[in-house]
């Protein structure tokens, strides 16, 4: 059972958990620290940013053990009373957050983060703590390149697709194990129901958020109109959780579009990170989000948009865009949305070969890393 424990306490640990970062990285994280609780005789520190991130955690780690779980608070730490459960929040600036984390580091043997922000702890200062850095996200579209990754002590992926890509950087086989899908194995969604007046294939547009390589910048307002203006379809907006960091307007555009009856938006629950939406579409809509993956473990129609006009054919890395047609030109989407049902059965060999390369195993990964924290323990 989780419990309250001194500074001083004996046991095996502390091995730190930070749940700093956005919502969006709990479920590759948590199922982490259920499988770690299993074993007696380990101290667990779970370090919160905001209220929203605590009421989340101290719901589920009522009944954890034999591990001790301590929820502890990190300097900066925001209270946030009038949020509802598993909101987006508003995170406290993430340097702060970070300084405030040298001194507990200092007596803590082993970290387990999901994100690279916090790497730049034991790639600046002289830490005897070992971080494993839990890969998040699927895909060939991503960013794994930096001198803060190759800090951590472990970076537990899940697939060999992402091993073989961190093996072409340079990173030693060891440093990088292939573990399987923490997510997938992640039990606390909370599963908002998603209802239309008329029942309709549901098309689920989700832009990634960063300019470079989002179509929201580009085609987004063009992509709700058509959206907006068919029948033919139901449709859910949930972008990247970040996307609203970039573009104040988000949350009113949204708005807007969801007043049509065929037209769900969200950019603040829980339910945009813990897989709702995925489980609820019948048809991907997107760019270069690593969520596609997820979406096709359980293959089904998908639609990409090119609105930088990428060469993508010619790169290895856009190898998730064999999985669907793939627009150059923002006009047409309801055909194309048409085109992705009745064709589905062309891409069926490339998606499935996507998630055999890319998924990995959708069980037992959280064992596998705690196999690798335990081992950092030197137990």
């Amino acid at each position: 059972m989780a419990a309250r424990t001194s500074l001083n306490d004996s046991r095996h640990g502390p091995v730190a958990f930070f749940f700093l970062g956005e919502t969006l990285l709990i479920p590759h994280l948590y199922p982490i620290v259920e499988a770690l609780a299993r074993h007696e005789g380990v101290l667990i520190d779970l370090w919160v940013s905001t209220s929203v991130h605590e009421q989340l955690l101290a719901g589920w780690t009522r009944d954890l053990g034999p591990a001790t779980v301590r929820i502890r608070r990190a300097g900066g730490y925001r209270a946030l009373p009038d949020l509802p459960p598993g909101s987006n929040p508003p995170l406290p600036p993430k340097a702060r957050l970070l300084l405030g984390m040298v001194l507990p580091m200092l007596r803590t043997p082993v970290a387990v983060v999901a994100e690279q922000t916090s790497l730049w702890l034991p790639a600046l200062l002289p830490l005897r703590t070992r971080f494993i850095n839990v890969s998040h996200g699927h895909g060939s579209i991503r960013a794994r390149e930096g001198f803060r990754r190759r800090a951590a002590w472990r970076i537990p992926v899940p697939s060999e697709g992402e091993q073989k890509a961190l093996l072409e950087l340079g990173f030693d086989a060891e440093k990088v194990p292939v573990v399987g899908s923490v997510k997938a194995t992640f039990r606390h969604a909370m599963g908002r129901e998603v209802s239309f007046p008329e029942k309709r294939p549901v098309v689920l547009y989700n832009p990634h958020w960063q300019p470079h390589r989002s179509s929201w910048w580009d085609w987004g307002r063009q992509v709700l109109d058509q959206l907006i203006a068919q029948d033919r379809f139901n449709v859910i907006l949930a972008p990247h959780q970040r996307l609203v960091e970039g573009d104040p307007g988000l949350r009113e555009v949204l708005a807007r579009a969801a007043r049509h009856p065929h037209v769900v938006s969200d950019v603040d629950s829980f339910a945009m990170v813990d897989g709702s939406y995925q489980r609820a579409a019948d048809i991907y809509l997107g760019d270069t989000s690593s969520q596609v993956i997820e979406f096709l473990a359980t293959p089904r129609p998908c639609v990409f948009l090119n609105s930088k006009h990428t060469a993508w054919r010619a790169r290895s890395d856009y190898a998730m865009w064999q999985a669907g047609e793939v627009l150059e030109e923002p006009q047409g989407l309801v055909a194309a949305l048409e085109r992705a049902l009745a064709q589905h059965g062309a891409y069926l060999p490339a998606q499935r070969e996507l998630v055999r390369g890319w998924l990995g195993e959708t069980s037992g990964a959280p064992e596998r890393i705690v196999a690798h924290i335990l081992q950092a323990l030197g137990r």
